[in-house]
């Protein structure tokens, strides 16, 4: 027997819906955010990378991504995916201190670092999320904090002894499923390993880069597999390049002042300073001019171009490392490896070309066969959510940059 007309054609209308629904999912455009930290712009041509040239030959490639200061690893992977300089953001160095929030630091290995009260703006995940997208991350900065109560649609607690194939193969396993993610994020970090151990000149620098090629290649050759080549875009960015060290080139900061009276957050390059006793002002004009090779400045009066005055979580005393210099103590240097004495650091002024890394993006989202100039890594966020289709949240960065990347 017929059922209610009306009735069976609500059902019919609504199985339709489903599938249109379904059918506009499968087509939407799927996005890939590749970090390999710590290649800096010039690795791209030295080392022995034909996957990743492949890509910018069939794509974009910027002259270099200028990184937000500090030239660190979570400021600028959480600038990447908020468009927020880290004055604005709150993860303003990859040690901080907040008293509001605790006593205990913030570090990247800390448990404080999963403590959503040091995150501000909003992460391109949450964005997608948000607007009805899937949204997976396989470790990037910020990824294992809910924000608002969005978490990743997936995402896997950081751990740096999960090799970069098995990375590959979890993001593969997420594209897989019939309801897969728009956006994936993944996050290696051989080459930056290998630029501090032996510096950004030295041999096993490019062989780390060239491991990673290998890994791009099968990560690009499963999504082919997986027949979505003609809807993926690879957006491939580097947090920060690498500066050769040396070791005669060392501020001894105890030459200076009483170490006792301050309370160091970080060292180098970037020198954040807490006063125990005296004042702010003491602990100035105790450093000021007092090294050539080391800036000292008050909070306020930091250079504008740094972007970096604003937050009350940055020291108020700060001092800025030349490019290649390490700021230390002679206890702390006795106990430096010589190792990290001629390897490589980052960190530095942005303005420094050391301390410039990687933009490549290839895919149908994006432009075939062009190069742009040098640009900051700020811009990332809504050039990201422009290719998703997604409405970016309030950042710092240009949205009419957007043009100089997109096909559309």
């Amino acid at each position: 027997m017929i059922g209610n007309p009306v009735r069976v054609l609500s059902v019919i209308v609504t199985a339709v819906l489903v599938l249109a629904g379904a059918a506009t999912q499968s087509a939407r455009p799927i996005l890939l955010l590749i970090s390999l930290d710590g290649f800096r712009w010039d690795y791209l041509d030295r080392a022995d990378v034909p996957n990743l040239r492949a890509l910018a030959a069939a794509g974009v490639r910027a002259e270099a991504l200028i990184p937000a200061f500090p030239s660190e690893t979570f400021p600028n992977h959480y600038t990447i995916v908020t468009g927020l300089y880290p004055e604005h953001h709150g993860i303003v160095s990859n040690t901080i201190v907040d008293r509001t929030i605790g006593p205990e630091r913030f570090t990247m290995s800390a448990a404080t670092a999963r403590d959503p009260h040091w995150w501000g703006g909003e992460p391109l995940w949450v964005t997608a999320i948000r607007q009805g997208r899937r949204a997976s991350t396989m470790f990037w900065p910020g990824s294992e904090v809910t924000f608002g109560g969005v978490r990743p649609t997936d995402w896997t607690p950081f751990d740096d002894a999960f090799s970069n194939g098995d990375r590959v193969k979890r993001v593969l396993t997420w594209l897989a499923r019939p309801e897969r993610p728009a956006l994936s994020t993944i996050y290696f970090s051989e080459v930056d390993r290998a630029g501090h151990d032996f510096g950004p000149e030295s041999p096993e620098v490019l062989a780390a880069a060239g491991r990673l090629d290998d890994v791009l290649g099968a990560l690009v050759a499963g999504v082919g597999q997986l027949g979505l080549t003609d809807r993926t875009s690879y957006v491939i960015v580097s947090d920060h390049g690498m500066s050769q060290q040396a070791a005669d080139r060392i501020v001894f900061l105890d030459d200076h002042i009483d170490l006792a009276a301050i309370d160091v957050v970080e060292w180098s390059p970037v020198l954040q300073v807490l006063p125990r006793s005296g004042s702010a002002e003491d602990v100035y004009r105790a450093l000021k001019d007092k090294h050539p090779a080391l800036a000292v400045y008050k909070r306020e009066e930091l250079p504008a171009h740094l972007h970096y005055r604003s937050h009350p979580r940055i020291p108020p005393i700060v001092g800025l490392a030349d490019d290649g210099w390490t700021i230390t103590s002679r206890q702390r240097d006795r106990t430096r490896s010589e190792r990290r004495r001629t390897g490589g650091d980052h960190g530095y002024d942005p303005s420094y070309r050391s301390m410039h890394g990687l933009f490549v993006a290839s895919g149908p989202m994006f432009r075939r066969g062009a190069v742009v100039p040098a640009f900051e890594n700020v811009h990332l966020y809504d050039v990201m959510c422009r290719a998703l289709g997604l409405t970016p949240a309030q950042n710092d960065g240009d949205p009419a940059l957007a043009s100089r990347f997109l096909s559309r």
